[in-house]
């Protein structure tokens, strides 16, 4: 049986066939019969042996040398221009009269499939304030409500239905930036009289440990940018500092805090109901306070790290 002869014929197989027909002066039909190949392939092997040694017998690339319909590096240049120019694939493609997937792989190939890609990454934007209350941030999160057992309870996928999709409840969290000391109601909305009477009460709580509060950070939600908590700062003499458009990431310690929420309380166990859930919220809370280590605090609890500033600077009430 006639074998492929690049899959069953090594360099050593080859230098063995053809060597028999040059020194040992074998017939090309025996050879080939012999390493299991055909005579037309003992005799290319052969040649290449007469012409370039060795050497002739190793195996080579089958990629052509050139690829006529390859697109010029000029050509390429001129897509990654465009690119730079921040305009879509499908505007590169009707602007240099170029199949749309052509231009598409031609932007992936280069690292600039996606237009994130032409800005470079934005250092961290790592701070953290020295005193208690100096800075404290505060944040909303949606979730869903528990309205029945789902199917991480009863095992089963079919009873869909979830009014909790459309009626959600708002997860309210505050957290000091120097202690990360943090503060979270389950509040009913995100409206701008909720949101006043959430700040106060966190006041209230940090006040009943020491801490007076000076500057408070929001995103731009309604609620932040409303009249009414413009007036409830200026009666509780904070400074109320908002962050930049689409940079979510300046309010960085209250997302974090609330990924930490989320993973360790709302999806951390399972609940038949959102009563349930918020019951679990005080004592989780209290954990994460006075005993889970965290990892910017050279790993002490929020409260331990509170008693360490108090003691190195006294009282901040």
């Amino acid at each position: 049986m006639k074998l492929h002869a690049n899959a069953a014929l090594g360099p050593k197989g080859r230098l063995t066939m053809v060597r028999r027909v040059v020194e040992l002066e074998w017939s090309l039909t025996d050879a080939a019969e012999a390493a299991g190949v055909s005579e037309r392939t003992c005799w290319k092997w052969v040649c290449r042996y007469r012409g370039e040694g060795e050497a002739g017998l190793l195996d080579r690339s089958s990629a052509p040398h050139t690829v006529p319909g390859r697109t010029s590096e000029d050509r390429v240049s001129a897509i990654a221009a465009l690119r730079k120019l921040r305009l879509t694939g499908q505007d590169i493609a009707l602007a240099l009269g170029m199949p749309a997937s052509t231009v598409s792989g031609i932007l992936t190939r280069i690292g600039l499939g996606k237009l994130s890609r032409l800005e470079p990454p934005e250092p961290p934007n790592r701070y953290q304030r020295e005193r208690p209350g100096e800075l404290v941030h505060i944040d909303v999160k949606k979730l869903g409500r528990i309205v029945r057992p789902g199917h991480r309870v009863t095992g089963s996928r079919r009873d869909r239905r979830d009014q909790g999709k459309k009626d959600g409840e708002f997860v309210h969290v505050c957290i000091d930036d120097a202690t990360r000391l943090a503060f979270v109601e389950v509040l009913e909305d995100e409206k701008a009289v909720t949101a006043v009477g959430f700040l106060r009460r966190a006041i209230a709580f940090y006040a009943a440990r020491g801490i007076t509060v000076q500057q408070l950070m929001t995103d731009n939600g309604s609620a932040y940018v409303s009249s009414v908590h413009a007036l409830a700062c200026r009666a509780l003499g904070l400074k109320h500092l908002r962050t930049r458009p689409y940079r979510p990431r300046t309010n960085g310690k209250a997302e974090r805090f609330i990924r930490t929420l989320l993973g360790g309380w709302a999806y951390g166990a399972i609940y038949n109901t959102s009563r349930e859930r918020n019951a679990a919220l005080t004592a989780w809370i209290d954990f994460y306070n006075h005993r889970r280590p965290h990892g910017s605090l050279g790993r002490q609890p929020p409260a331990a790290r509170l008693a360490q500033l108090n003691n190195a600077h006294g009282s901040y009430s």
